[in-house]
């Protein structure tokens, strides 16, 4: 079925856009925005989402919910299909301030590719008008898990950050303090005020979402607990259940009963 044909007079009228695309496994969408609020999902592979804020793992079965104005870069661990709706003001209220995951049920999942077949959803026509307004219904009462990670607001702990999260080798607290000419304690103390997480926290979410990358990249599961310094592939499936209360391969699964 072919998209319909608009003009400029009906950009007024649009209260969802819609766009699809392939993206190979390690493409990168780099930071941006857009004056409409975004739902991004892909039908394959696993994004990264980056912001100033912190970043988000999104696996098949879950879309990414970026506010209007909201600064975002996206990688992809493995090919994957990414279907993105954008969402008029005028689309409907009470949707997220902030940026969130949002579960993909199957019927979710089905307006989002209809909207993607239609292309703009127009307030004129009852059928996409009602579409749109189940669309963010679903939007707003899906559970959000805890996908995110987030990043300190200081540039020097954001250094700290991004050293705890690449360091394969595990250093001492006291160690990493030292390195980065910051008191141990006072490390400690800003790191929990800018991220809401202890610095130890912190680091063991960061490892368990590496892990989740490679193995949406293809690794195995104990390969993917080996590099994110677990002892044993158990070990790694217990921290990530206790985490994110869901077993890594269920986390892949739908989200359906």
């Amino acid at each position: 079925m072919s998209k319909i044909r608009h003009t400029p007079a009906d950009e007024p009228h649009f209260l969802i856009r819609s766009t699809g695309g392939a993206h190979s496994a390690g493409a990168e969408i780099r930071a941006h925005s857009h004056p409409w609020g975004q739902l991004i999902y892909s039908a394959s592979g696993v994004m990264t989402v980056s912001t100033r804020a912190g970043f988000w793992v999104v696996p098949p079965h879950w879309a990414l919910w970026a506010p209007a104005g909201a600064e975002h870069a996206i990688t992809f661990s493995g090919a994957s299909e990414m279907r993105t709706l954008y969402l008029s003001p005028n689309a409907g209220t009470g949707l997220p301030a902030s940026c969130s995951v949002v579960t993909v049920s199957a019927f979710l999942r089905e307006m989002i590719l209809r909207a993607v077949k239609i292309g703009m959803l127009d307030d004129r026509v009852d059928t996409h008008r009602a579409l749109a307004l189940l669309i963010v219904d679903a939007i707003k009462t899906q559970p959000t898990p805890a996908l995110d990670l987030p990043l300190p607001v200081s540039a020097d702990l954001r250094a700290v950050a991004d050293d705890l999260s690449r360091n394969e080798a595990p250093d001492a607290m006291p160690a990493v303090a030292r390195r980065f000419g910051v008191g141990l304690r006072t490390m400690e103390r800003r790191f929990q005020a800018e991220t809401g997480m202890s610095i130890g926290q912190w680091r063991r979410k960061a490892k368990l979402l590496h892990g989740l990358r490679r193995i949406a990249a293809g690794s195995a599961v104990k390969d993917a607990a080996q590099d994110a310094g677990y002892a044993s592939a158990s070990a790694f499936v217990s921290a990530f259940a206790a985490t994110f209360h869901t077993t890594p391969g269920r986390y892949f699964a739908s989200q359906d009963p």
